[in-house]
């Protein structure tokens, strides 16, 4: 029978709480990044946001944030471009819905940036006209 070698099981492993995220310094993007909005995730640790510059991109999430910093549609994200592939980015930093209010009014992210909101789809905008009315004249002709 093998002995523990390790300090616990996943259990303790989900009890840590990276406390970092509650005061942190303000990010600004450098030479190489941009800042981004996610549009919607696709998995395996990727998701495709649109850039500031208007560019869509394949983003792929660091390690460091897998599985510990949750991404979602709608969020803004600071990426890394590539040298050597343009339509890719890699994921560095999300900023909290606090900071992404910040960089909005320092003028880093464009006025139309909407913020806090799910990307909502073209398809789903027209949902009042789901139902159906009946007149009394049709119920009483089935």
């Amino acid at each position: 029978m093998p002995k523990n070698k390790g300090k616990g099981g996943k259990n303790r492993k989900r009890g840590k709480n990276e406390a970092d995220d509650e005061k942190r310094e303000l990010v600004f993007k450098e030479d190489g990044q941009e800042y981004a909005q996610v549009l919607r995730m696709l998995g395996n640790g990727r998701c495709e946001a649109t850039c500031i510059d208007g560019t869509k991109r394949l983003c792929h999430i660091r390690g460091k944030m897998h599985k510990k910093v949750w991404i979602a549609a709608g969020d803004i994200i600071l990426v890394g471009l590539r040298d050597y592939q343009d339509d890719k980015a890699d994921v560095i930093l999300k900023y909290m819905p606090d900071e992404a209010r910040l960089l909005k009014a320092y003028g880093e992210l464009p006025e139309n940036t909407r913020l806090n909101e799910g990307i909502v789809d073209e398809e789903d905008e027209g949902g009042a006209d789901d139902y159906v009315e009946f007149e009394d004249e049709d119920i009483d002709k089935i």
